[in-house]
């Protein structure tokens, strides 16, 4: 397997600082792209429905909405099909948003957890575990770790969803303003490879404006588990 690339460009305390200045709103947390979250949900609902098809799909019981900003996928996505949904967020403004932005079905909000998704350790197991525009905050290694910890944390026939910026040039880029990457492909499969993480199902979103990274969408088990 080919070593993975060292990178010295993700800072998790200047993350941090840059997150801590931006509103709590929904351009904010798309980063002035707020107008494309309609699309963006659209095609997560359908990538999470066919998952349910599955002969052995997910139930619809607990998510964990990872980096979950405001609660803009805890309540768009995950809080239509689920009983309770969990939510990691390090910054504090955003956590103490999220029942306001969730509003009527903000009693489906279950734990409010304040943290850095390197630091996280899951307390329970969950049915899905929700990963989006937040993973290239991630060193290398620490994402290896991530996802083991995440892949620990399935509940029976549950899945990993990883939804990210991919690189067209084939190498990492980096965004020297929030101190974060991002990640081709080739990469992302080898993480998911050293995770011990197989993808059931992958796709592409569609309908974005141009001139913006191409988004994908991965369903990942664990290796040995065999879901179809």
């Amino acid at each position: 397997m080919m070593e993975m690339q060292k990178l010295q460009t993700v800072d998790y305390d200047k993350s941090l600082e840059y997150w801590a200045e931006i509103p709590a709103t929904l351009d904010g947390v798309l980063g002035g792209f707020g107008f494309i979250s309609d699309v963006d949900i659209s095609g997560s609902q359908q990538f999470l429905e066919s998952l349910f098809l599955l002969e052995k799909g997910p139930r619809k019981e607990i998510a964990l909405d990872c980096g979950a900003g405001i609660g803009r996928i805890s309540k768009n996505l995950l809080v239509p099909f689920f009983n309770r949904v969990d939510v990691i967020e390090p910054d504090k403004k955003f956590l103490s948003e999220i029942l306001n932005y969730v509003g009527a079905d903000s009693y489906k909000i279950g734990a409010l957890y304040q943290n850095s998704l390197q630091d996280f350790n899951p307390e329970r197991k969950y049915d899905i575990i929700w990963n989006q525009w937040v993973l290239g905050y991630l060193k290398d290694d620490d994402l290896v770790k991530y996802l083991i910890k995440c892949r620990n944390a399935l509940a029976d026939n549950g899945i990993i969803i990883v939804k990210e910026n991919v690189t067209s040039s084939g190498k990492v880029e980096a965004d020297e303003v929030d101190s974060s990457i991002t990640r081709p492909l080739k990469q992302f499969i080898q993480i998911f490879k050293s995770a011990n993480l197989k993808r059931i199902k992958q796709c592409k979103q569609t309908n974005l404006p141009n001139g913006i990274y191409p988004v994908y969408m991965f369903a990942l088990v664990p290796i040995n588990e065999n879901t179809i």
